[in-house]
């Protein structure tokens, strides 16, 4: 009898628990945010930007333009943290739809060359970036702001 008292007590406890995930992102037709977030090794922060900048964020840009994604916004944070929760950069991108922004893009193997004619030193380049990166991870976020009345 103990144990079933139990047992029914750690099932009630657990239910809320359980509840507590994030909403679910919008509909399928609706703008989907993911952040992007990535974690240098130490000293190498602007390295990582600059190559980011010259060899990822036009990808970006062209992702924008052709209507598959809303924004891309880049973002540092201004006072520093515990190095287990340290991140250098995030990345928000807002795409067309939660479609979009979970199948990959057959355009960006066209745009790659278009972009970088030089193939060696872009190839080069995107090594040395994830060589310096320490630590990279995507999070969708959901904004659950109410609605103003």
């Amino acid at each position: 009898m103990k144990h079933a008292v139990t047992a029914l007590l750690l099932a009630a406890l657990t239910q809320p628990l359980l509840a507590q995930g994030a909403p679910p992102q919008v509909a399928a037709d609706q703008p989907y945010t993911m952040e992007y977030y990535y974690k240098v090794h130490w000293g190498h922060q602007q390295e990582f930007l600059q190559l980011f900048l010259k060899n990822h964020y036009p990808l970006l840009k062209k992702g924008v333009e052709s209507g598959r994604m809303v924004s891309v916004k880049i973002e540092t944070p201004a006072n520093h943290m515990t190095e287990d929760a340290r991140w250098d950069y995030r990345v928000t991108i807002r795409f067309k739809n939660s479609t979009v922004a979970t199948t990959a893009n057959p355009q960006e193997e066209s745009w790659i060359p278009q972009l970088w004619p030089d193939q060696e030193t872009y190839k080069r380049e995107e090594q040395r970036r994830f060589e310096i990166l320490l630590a990279h991870w995507d999070l969708p976020v959901t904004d659950i702001t109410p609605a103003k009345k």
